[in-house]
Order: structure tokens, then sequence, then C-alpha cells
């Protein structure tokens, strides 16, 4: 079977829109954790005055993930990262989040 190039891949407008920006999404989420962490702290410190109380946090995690989403860098990196998963999954049929499954290992 002849392998299939980066370059020959039409992404679909729902992949563009929808699909790169999520994966953008959790990415810039393992790349901000301590401000997510630091955010969820509070949260769950403050209870109902969080609100109040977790604007530093807050302004601090939407400026570390907005800096992401908004960088051209960024989102290429992740648009050829989804390429490479569309491609395994056009040769090989099965989804990256399933190749990343472990077996059982009682079989």
């Amino acid at each position: 079977m002849e392998a299939i190039k980066t370059d020959e891949i039409h992404l679909r407008h729902v992949e563009t829109d929808v699909l790169i920006p999520k994966m953008m999404r959790e990415k810039a989420k393992e790349i901000c954790v301590e401000k997510v962490e630091a955010f969820n702290h509070c949260c769950k410190d403050s209870g109902f005055l969080m609100v109040l109380k977790c604007r530093e946090q807050n302004a601090a995690l939407k400026e570390c993930l907005t800096i992401h989403y908004k960088d051209p860098v960024f989102f290429e990196q992740c648009k050829q990262e989804y390429i490479k998963e569309k491609i395994e999954f056009l040769t090989t049929g099965v989804a990256a989040k399933n190749r990343k499954q472990k077996l059982p290992t009682s079989m």
C-alpha cells in the first residue's frame, strides 16, 4: 500500500474548526497545568466565594490558555499531529485513543 503524505490530506471544515481547536485546548491545559491546578485548588478552598477569591488565578489561567489558542505556530503543530493521527487511522483503521489503551493482562 502506498504511504499517504501529510500534504495530501484534505481537512474538512469540522476538523479545522472543531477537532484541531479541541486538541489545542487539551494540549494548552497540559502546558498550563500549574495555573489549572492553582485555579482548581483555589475553587475547592473558596466554595461559593470562588468568583471573588479566585480572580487572580482565573486571570492567570485565561492568559496562559489564550496565548496558546492564538498562536499560529501552536495551531500548525496541533494540525500536523492531527494529520498524523488521521493518516495512522486511514492506514490501520484503529483510532489513536484505541491504540493508546492498554490490553487487559488476564487473557
